[in-house]
């Protein structure tokens, strides 16, 4: 095979290796036979003086899809566990290899990975390899959800393989590089707890804070406190989830995110017709991650977390007990006072408190009687277009509205000041699943229009244009049967 030139690249690291070796083995991708670059995403390469590679098309097709490799590059795949649908299991980077760690232009560091780039250690009975269209799903959604300014993995490529991939069907291969804060994960705390040494627990903590917390290490109980940060990074990032209408669907402890970003996009979706007991992920036939359970769940997970922690908490375990659960019922308290402001500024009102529920309730259930568009309803709400739905002439609607606005005038909010604040929290433009499977479609077939259009459009997603008619956006039977799969 003739040798390849790499453009110039920033300092690979691999601080994470520093960790004792029962939390990772290297291992190097599995190489692939015709890499063709599908998504290059060029904003993300300038931010970590990547944007060179754009012209070395062949470069970058072979080192992104893991195929040829710089020398020296010493690459890994973690080790980690975790409760899927409520039942531990050991697990690892079974499809996913960790190149290194790379700094932002603001110092910042990241790991950069590949995913679907060959068998692993931890792969189990699986290929290690991913399709075309779940990677092109992870690259829309968690473009879509920086542009909505919710914590999230980035994608900074996706290479397609040239070899097939069988799942449901035969589909095409590709690799996604993910760019994240770490990957470490609720579940690598359970697996060094469960499975390993005091010492490497240890370990494992100390790194993660140097890395992600720095300032816990200075408290009088660092591992409380390192619980605490999580727990809030937790708190607001599921609570924005439930602001747009985002499903993760497999809401699996291994797929929490330390750092408190959304990561692993699998069968998640965002809701179009609104229902409590919504549900897209084709494995989750019990709803255990329905979009009205996901804060019960997020708590679940971080008393998982909680548990892990217990020896470092205190060495007495009673004592440590009690301390994890006092925290455990302050989370509680911050999720509630936390969706509760959540849902008073979906409809301008700051600062809404718990005897102001009765208001969200009746909209919600209003909501949930008709299935109304979860996004529209709050532009038409807003009056950011005059929708020709019957349901929004319906007698409840009309008394609801009446009853917003008198609730507004006995708080003194001014409607300019109303109107700012939903502006801000609620979006005008979502990655709907049909506007998505369009551009999957696109995808497999070689093509990046579609997605690139959707793209673009989820960089400005609170954006309100004057004449749009915003309700043809929404698709007619609205969610109904619409499946999502996990792409193992």
């Amino acid at each position: 095979m003739p040798s390849i030139s790499f453009p110039p690249y920033p300092n690979i690291e691999k601080t994470y290796t520093s960790l004792p070796e029962s939390f990772f083995q290297y291992t190097k991708p599995t190489p692939v036979a015709s890499p063709k670059v599908l998504f290059w995403n060029e904003e993300l390469a300038l931010e970590f003086q990547l944007a060179d590679w754009s012209k070395e098309e062949e470069a970058l097709a072979q080192f992104f899809s893991g195929s040829r490799l710089p020398e020296g590059l010493q690459p890994f795949a973690e080790a980690y566990a975790g409760h899927q649908f409520g039942h531990f299991t050991i697990l690892g980077d079974g499809r996913a290899i960790v190149m290194g760690e790379i700094q932002n232009r603001s110092g910042e560091r990241f790991d950069f990975q590949w995913k679907g780039s060959g068998r692993t250690r931890y792969s189990r009975n699986g290929d290690g390899r991913a399709t075309v269209s779940a990677m092109s799903r992870e690259y829309i959604m968690s473009e879509a959800m920086a542009g909505l300014q919710i914590p999230t993995t980035r994608s900074l490529a996706v290479v397609t393989t040239g070899e097939p991939v069988l799942r449901e069907e035969t589909q095409e291969g590709a690799v996604l590089t993910r760019v994240a804060k770490s990957h470490i994960r609720v579940g690598t705390f359970e697996y060094a707890y469960q499975t390993l040494s005091l010492n490497e627990l240890e370990a494992l903590f100390r790194y993660t804070a140097e890395r992600h917390a720095p300032e816990v290490l200075k408290q009088n109980n660092p591992a409380l406190s390192f619980l605490e940060f999580v727990m809030k990074r937790q708190v607001d990032l599921v609570i924005n989830w439930m602001r747009v209408g985002f499903i993760h669907g497999v809401m699996n402890t291994d797929n929490m995110s330390i750092a408190g970003e959304t990561i692993d996009y699998g069968p998640c979706a965002f809701m179009n017709g609104y229902s409590a007991k919504r549900v897209f992920s084709s494995i989750d036939v019990n709803g255990r991650y329905a979009y009205a359970n996901q804060v019960g769940i997020a708590q679940w997970n971080l008393a998982c977390l909680a548990n892990s922690l217990l020896p470092l908490i205190d060495k007495n375990q009673e004592t440590a007990i009690t301390l994890a659960k006092a925290k455990m019922s302050e989370l509680e308290t911050w999720f509630q006072e936390r969706y509760i402001r959540m849902l008073g500024e979906k409809i301008g009102i700051p600062h809404l408190t718990e005897k102001d529920l009765p208001l969200l309730q009746s909209l919600y259930q209003w909501m949930q009687d008709t299935e109304a568009d979860f996004t529209n309803t709050f532009l038409v709400l807003e009056g950011v277009y005059a929708p020709k739905e019957s349901i929004y002439n319906d007698i409840r609607w009309n008394d609801w509205v009446n009853t917003w606005q008198e609730e507004k005038k006995k708080k003194g909010i001014r409607e300019e000041d109303a109107t700012f604040l939903m502006q801000k929290t609620n979006p005008s433009f979502v990655p709907r699943n049909h506007l998505v499977e369009s551009a999957l479609t696109n995808a497999n077939q070689g093509l990046t229009s579609v997605a690139d259009q959707l793209i673009e459009r989820g960089k400005s997603p609170y954006l309100r244009e004057k004449g749009y008619d915003y309700e043809s956006e929404v698709p007619m039977g609205g969610d109904r049967n619409y499946r999502t799969f996990c792409g193992t």
